[in-house]
C-alpha cells in the first residue's frame, strides 16, 4: 500500500531530517570526544564528558528511534518497500544495528559523564571514539545506499514483482 503524494513526501521530510540530524549530532559528539581524549585542560575534558552525555541522551538517541520509527514507514509507503529490495532491507539492518550499540554505549557515556564530574582528574578517563568513528562509518553508509540504491531484488520483492505483472497483464487482457 502506496502513501497519498503528500503524506509520503511529509514522511520522507520528516526521514531525512531526522536521519541527517542524526549524522550532525554524531559528529559534533565526535569533537566533543575528540576534546575529551586529547585536552591537558582539566575543566575542559570535564565539561567535554558532561556535554556528551547530554548530546547522546536528548539528540543522538531520540533522532535515532526517530530515524528507525519514521524510516519503516516511509518504506512500507512507498513502492520500495520494506523487505522487497536488497538496499532497502541492509540500510534497516544497519540502522537496527546502529541504534542497538547506540542504546548499549549511551550507559558508557552516563558512566564516563559521571566519573568526569567525580574525578579530581578526569584526563585519564577512555573516552569513546572507536564507537563514535564505527557509528559515523555505518550512518554514512546508509547515506550511501540511499543515495546509490544499487540494484537487486529479495526472494519476496521478486516474487511481489512477478504477481504485480501477472495481475497488469491480466487487466490488459481483461480490458482488450
Amino acid at each position: 500500500m502506496t502513501m497519498p503524494p503528500r503524506l509520503r513526501k511529509a514522511v520522507l521530510t520528516t526521514h531525512v531530517a531526522t536521519s541527517v540530524g542524526w549524522l550532525g549530532a554524531v559528529v559534533a559528539y565526535i569533537a566533543l570526544d575528540v576534546t575529551a581524549v586529547t585536552s591537558r585542560d582539566i575543566e575542559l575534558v570535564r565539561a567535554a564528558y558532561v556535554a556528551m552525555e547530554l548530546i547522546v541522551g536528548y539528540t543522538i538517541v531520540p533522532l535515532a528511534l526517530a530515524s528507525v520509527v519514521v524510516g519503516i514507514v516511509n518504506a512500507l509507503g512507498t513502492s520500495w518497500g520494506l523487505l522487497q529490495h536488497y538496499w532497502v532491507l541492509v540500510k534497516l539492518l544497519l540502522t537496527l544495528v546502529a541504534t542497538g550499540v547506540l542504546l548499549v554505549e549511551a550507559r558508557t557515556i552516563r558512566s564516563l559523564a559521571d566519573a568526569a564530574a567525580a574525578a579530581a582528574d578526569p584526563r585519564h578517563l577512555p573516552g569513546s571514539l572507536p564507537h563514535s568513528i564505527g557509528g559515523l562509518v555505518v550512518l554514512l553508509l546508509i547515506v550511501i545506499l540511499s543515495v546509490y540504491k544499487p540494484r537487486g531484488l529479495t526472494r519476496y520483492g521478486w516474487r511481489k514483482q512477478q504477481e504485480q505483472r501477472r495481475q497488469r497483464n491480466q487487466s490488459a487482457t481483461v480490458t482488450a
